[in-house]
């Protein structure tokens, strides 16, 4: 169902109040102003107005203005006596998620707290609806894994106020790089790293990698994919790292295999994940290469997927539940003491199964 003007209108300002950007107990802009801010009558500007007075966030005051009622933050900060913490992830049903979000719902439960989980889809409006939703129902703390980390955000600026407003923060899997946070993730430099050494140990010299770019793990696994090509000395190509988006996720497998048709002295391709990896084999297995006879695969996240199917991935070790645990136990302890935790990254190991062969 569409909303209505005054509907969001009402959606705008509210989020400008969460955000801080009017901030508890200052008037908003006049009505008039807001008028032609948004091109609408004066009985839309009041039905947004009349809708954020009901639900607590504004106030009128007679001969005054209209104010950002501190009530809103107050109820919020009583109703953390539930003792909820937010966590929100890029997807919930898919690839290591359920894991991870096991081992938070786990830890956090025998903590006494509990857990109200959003997925983002990796866009950045639903993250910010997220993050939005759960400051407005008073969570004590919020577990967030970051939404294109390597791209910029715009709700940065949320972020900082959530520090502003005393909201303990810890990010997962990656951290924005423009603000900071602590973060609680695997050493992703490390991982392309050795999954390239691995191929190069085994006598591999024409490698491809295979990236996302949109986030910051496929940004460092690249880094560790150029790092152990140079500390080897072997040569690559610029076509011979091939990156692709959350958009764009489907179609690489394809543009693989097209390359492959022009460079057939490839022998090794390293994976963003293993859920490329695992396509990858399947795509390749149809198209008549044999693995790892033809080309070796190395794939990463150590996923349910490596394991599945007549190719069991070499890949690399990525602790889902551990991490999930951790972030749980940090959040609690820098709520109940009062400061920050230490920064976890954790160390890859690699995972060795079917998909790599000596030359």
């Amino acid at each position: 169902m569409n909303q209505s003007k005054y509907q969001i209108i009402a959606d705008e300002i509210r989020s400008k109040i969460l955000s801080g950007e009017f901030p508890a107990d200052t008037t908003i802009p006049p009505e008039l102003t807001l008028q032609k801010d948004y091109q609408v009558s004066r009985h839309t500007i009041r039905q947004a107005i009349a809708l954020l007075v009901n639900e607590g966030f504004l106030r009128k005051e007679k001969g005054s203005g209209t104010y950002v009622d501190v009530k809103y933050k107050q109820e919020g900060i009583m109703r953390t006596n539930h003792r909820t913490i937010g966590v929100v992830t890029t997807y919930l049903s898919d690839y290591i998620f359920p894991s991870i979000i096991r081992g938070i719902e786990k830890n956090l439960s025998e903590k006494g707290y509990s857990l109200l989980l959003a997925s983002t889809n990796n866009d950045y409006q639903q993250e910010r609806e997220c993050i939005e939703k759960m400051i407005s129902q008073g969570v004590q703390g919020l577990i967030v894994e970051p939404t294109k980390s390597n791209q910029y955000n715009p709700n940065l600026a949320l972020y900082v106020n959530l520090k502003e407003q005393g909201i303990p923060l810890v990010m997962i899997n990656a951290v924005y790089e423009e603000i900071s946070a602590p973060f609680i993730c695997v050493d992703d430099t490390q991982s392309g790293f050795l999954a390239t050494e691995l191929l190069i140990k085994n006598n591999h010299k024409n490698l491809m990698l295979i990236t996302k770019i949109d986030d910051l793990q496929g940004k460092y696994r690249m880094k560790g994919f150029i790092k152990a090509c140079e500390m080897y000395g072997l040569q690559f190509a610029p076509d011979d790292i091939l990156t692709y988006t959350t958009e764009t996720r489907r179609q690489v497998v394809k543009e693989m295999l097209k390359h492959l048709e022009k460079k057939s002295d490839i022998t090794g391709i390293i994976c963003y994940n293993d859920q490329i990896a695992s396509s990858l084999a399947d795509h390749l297995t149809k198209a008549g290469y044999k693995i790892p006879e033809d080309i070796s695969i190395v794939g990463n996240d150590n996923s349910a997927l490596s394991k599945m199917g007549s190719i069991k991935l070499t890949t690399l070790n990525h602790p889902k539940e551990q991490l999930g645990s951790d972030a749980a136990d940090w959040i609690v302890q820098t709520i109940e003491e009062g400061r920050e935790q230490e920064n976890i990254l954790y160390e890859p190991t690699l995972v060795e199964r079917d998909s790599v062969k000596k030359l």
